[in-house]
């Protein structure tokens, strides 16, 4: 029986994805600003890139922690 629900991982990655969340907060900044660049100049393919990169620094806390969960069995 496999269980969801793994605190120890969820405390083991908790200062990790304080760390990352640090690291999503400039990834917000990078795709606030690439954003309006891409809707104006859409034939820059390096702000396109750009701004996928940082939605995936926004989503680097969430990434984190289910990645400590993971790694502890039940």
């Amino acid at each position: 029986m496999c269980c969801e629900c793994r605190p120890l991982g969820w405390l083991l990655g908790l200062p990790f994805a304080l760390l990352s969340l640090v690291v999503s907060i400039v990834g917000a900044a990078i795709w606030i600003v690439g954003l309006p660049v891409s809707c104006i100049c859409p034939c820059c393919l390096c702000v396109t890139i750009l701004v996928e990169f940082a939605v995936e620094l926004i989503k680097a806390p969430l990434h984190v922690m289910r990645w400590f969960a993971s790694q502890i069995p039940c």
